[in-house]
């Protein structure tokens, strides 16, 4: 991988890494979860409001005919991911929430044989296998010695879906607009419909505790804006897949993270699960680019 777009990619998974605990925070320190999203939101859309308006600054609005796809994009990746995370992480762990966001690759991995109808050989989809087999384990892990189904954990899956989504169908838009502008727009798109959360919150702003309120000018500042520009960035360098997987770090991260700031850890259910999905999301991710390799150099030997 392009050593910038590595950089940069990872500076986003660290970061990223590190927000489930901040939204934890926000939940436990008087924020209900609409407005925990909200809030962080709002900032992120100020940031990139400043920035639109800068003297000096180049930002360009998007073409008319790529507006339908950046709503779209928009809500799936922001808002659809954001409501869905932060709603499950009322009743799954930091640690555990960053496990299950952790398997985006293999959603991505799907994404692209089933819609963008790449091949996938047979060891690949045992890796996809053993990928959700892991995820399985993780959302049953999740509610502890009780062998249930945890509905945070679903939702959180279903969150991971559309980060893959978000991620594969932005790379076109990438030749178009800059990172940062992207992001202002998607930020932007994706800010509406939190709104609906509005109600009560000067309240919470008031009552809310003072740490609360610093994990969520935190997240707004960093993994809600900063995090998404320096991953569009890397995208628009490297192709998706390879960026995208990197993220199979992001679990490590939030289980750190949650455990340094919140001295909470996952189930030991969840945690073997973790083990088992990055292990598929290695398996595909690596022989993906052997597979790459390997075309690369009949290419070179036919020339």
């Amino acid at each position: 991988m392009n050593a910038k777009a590595f950089s940069l990619a990872l500076f986003s998974i660290l970061i990223w890494g590190s927000s489930f605990a901040a939204i934890r925070v926000g939940l436990q320190g008087g924020y209900d979860a609409g407005q925990n999203v909200l809030v962080r939101f709002l900032i992120a859309s100020l940031l990139f409001i400043i920035y639109a308006l800068w003297p000096g600054t180049k930002f360009r609005l998007p073409y008319k005919s790529d507006i339908i796809l950046i709503l779209v994009l928009g809500w799936i990746g922001i808002s659809v991911y954001h409501i869905f995370v932060t709603f499950g992480m009322e009743n799954i762990s930091a640690g555990t929430a960053g496990m299950l966001v952790g398997s985006g690759p293999i959603f991505t991995a799907l994404v692209a044989r089933f819609i963008l109808k790449e091949r996938l050989t047979g060891v690949g989809w045992i890796g996809l296998a053993i990928g959700f087999a892991g995820i399985t384990v993780i959302a049953f892990g999740s509610a502890g010695a009780s062998l249930t189904l945890n509905t945070g954990a679903l939702l959180v899956i279903v969150a991971a879906f559309a980060s893959a989504l978000f991620f594969v169908f932005q790379k076109p838009l990438l030749g178009r607009y800059s990172a940062i502008e992207l992001t202002a727009y998607f930020t932007w798109a994706g800010t509406l419909p939190f709104l609906i959360f509005s109600p009560g919150l000067v309240d919470t702003l008031q009552h809310a505790t003072p740490e609360a309120h610093f994990a969520m000018l935190y997240v707004g500042i960093f993994p809600a804006a900063i995090a998404y520009v320096t991953w569009s960035t890397a995208l628009s360098i490297e192709n998706a897949s390879a960026v995208s997987s990197l993220i199979y770090l992001e679990p490590a991260v939030a289980i750190l993270v949650a455990w340094m700031w919140l001295h909470e850890l996952p189930t030991g259910m969840s945690l073997a699960g973790g083990a088992i999905a990055i292990s598929g999301v290695l398996t595909v991710s690596l022989l993906g680019r052997q597979r790459r390799k390997s075309g690369r150099s009949i290419v070179e030997s036919s020339a």
